[in-house]
């Protein structure tokens, strides 16, 4: 794994970046375009959009503009990027080491008239999360549990679940099966709950709702 970095100069990061995308992609991609994907990642840090033309713009090379934004454009419309080699390619440059605290949400909106319902494993570093892992989810409305085990067991896999601290989560993700499973794998867990919940206080027994 290539080493993380924080104080480095930007032809040092550049290096340091097109390292870890050899290290990763190295299988699955040639020479050309791993240099491209790297020139790709510094224009978006360095201009903190995506919008091709600005990106284009940006690229660190003595190719035209106008070649840039072709690229952009056929790497993005033909390419098809393997999203468990991107979430490597985070893992490696995260500023920090495990064991991580995860944070898992469901994000979805309108794009014209289709629902776009994202379910996203993220990792939370100093108030920020760094999404690494998504599964797209053919519906509207929340998670199962099903779909919420398969993409913690795909971080397992990719990661080992000695990385993981602990799981952050709202009050959508709850149910027996779900916590039976976080329970099993000894994941611990920091989940919301509904106020109109029940619970029993340990040191008397009592029942109270949560309110």
């Amino acid at each position: 794994m290539a080493p993380r970095y924080m104080n480095t100069s930007n032809e040092s990061k550049n290096t340091i970046l097109l390292s870890t995308l050899s290290e990763i992609f190295g299988e699955n991609m040639n020479v050309a375009r791993i240099k491209f994907f790297g020139l790709f990642i510094m224009a978006l840090c360095k201009v903190q959009t995506v919008c091709f033309e600005k990106l284009a713009c940006s690229f660190e090379n003595e190719v035209k503009v106008d070649s840039s934004l072709r690229r952009i454009q056929h790497f993005m419309s033909e390419y098809l990027l393997d999203t468990n080699l991107i979430a490597r390619l985070i893992f490696a440059l995260l500023p920090h080491k495990p064991p991580y605290r995860l944070a898992m949400d469901r994000t979805n909106w309108k794009f014209g008239s289709a629902n776009i319902n994202v379910l996203v494993v993220a990792i939370v570093y100093q108030g920020v999360v760094f999404p690494i892992l998504f599964t797209m989810m053919p519906k509207f409305g929340n998670s199962s549990t099903n779909e919420r085990i398969e993409l913690i067991n795909r971080y397992i896999v990719l990661f080992g679940k000695d990385s993981i601290d602990c799981l952050l989560a709202d009050r959508e993700f709850i149910g027996d099966h779900w916590l039976g499973y976080l329970n099993a794998n000894r994941i611990r867990y920091h989940i919301r709950i509904r106020d109109n919940f029940w619970v029993v206080i340990p040191s008397n027994g009592h029942r109270v709702k949560a309110s």
